[in-house]
């Protein structure tokens, strides 16, 4: 499996790509990837996709506004071992443009290209200092923007296959 974005086993158009290496401290008992290190990846992706956009993280401090997680749903389909590549997706699914949007993760092995763990993360934009919902600041609206057209119909096919 490449990691090109445009390949055509990924769930939706043009997802953000991020690469990791399982190493032996993310194995379980069972000689597999730990299900909690997989929200760590997710973790990561994500601020490896606000990287991308030129953000830091100290850019959040300073604007006094995070993304807080509201809700998670993970589906653990496959098992990763030691040594293995992971492809990490991350789209930013769905978006107000204000206070609420939606992260979609897809993460599939390099090798194969099989597809071992999807999620969704409905996420807050909030203040720092209070830990009250806040509305997104230009530098979070931009990077959370309303996805396009395209993302926008994919996803929403996306979700009447998962509910049939």
């Amino acid at each position: 499996m490449s990691t090109d974005a445009n390949d055509s086993g990924w769930d939706l158009p043009g997802p953000f790509l991020y690469e990791v290496t399982v190493n032996s401290a993310d194995i379980d008992d069972f000689g597999h990837v730990n299900n909690a290190v997989y929200l760590k990846w997710a973790d990561e992706t994500g601020w490896a996709h606000w990287e991308s956009d030129g953000y830091t993280r100290d850019q959040c401090r300073d604007l006094d506004r995070g993304m807080a997680i509201l809700r998670t749903e993970a589906d653990y389909l496959g098992h990763v071992r030691a040594g293995e590549r992971v492809i990490c997706a991350v789209w930013i699914a769905a978006s107000d443009g204000k206070l609420r949007a939606e992260r979609w993760y897809q993460f599939r092995k390099a090798g194969t290209g099989e597809t071992v763990f999807r999620a969704v993360t409905k996420l807050v934009s909030f203040q720092l200092s209070t830990g009250r919902p806040a509305r997104m600041v230009e530098a979070f609206a931009k990077h959370y923007a309303k996805p396009a057209e395209d993302l926008v119909h994919a996803v929403t096919e996306r979700e009447k296959s998962r509910s049939e």
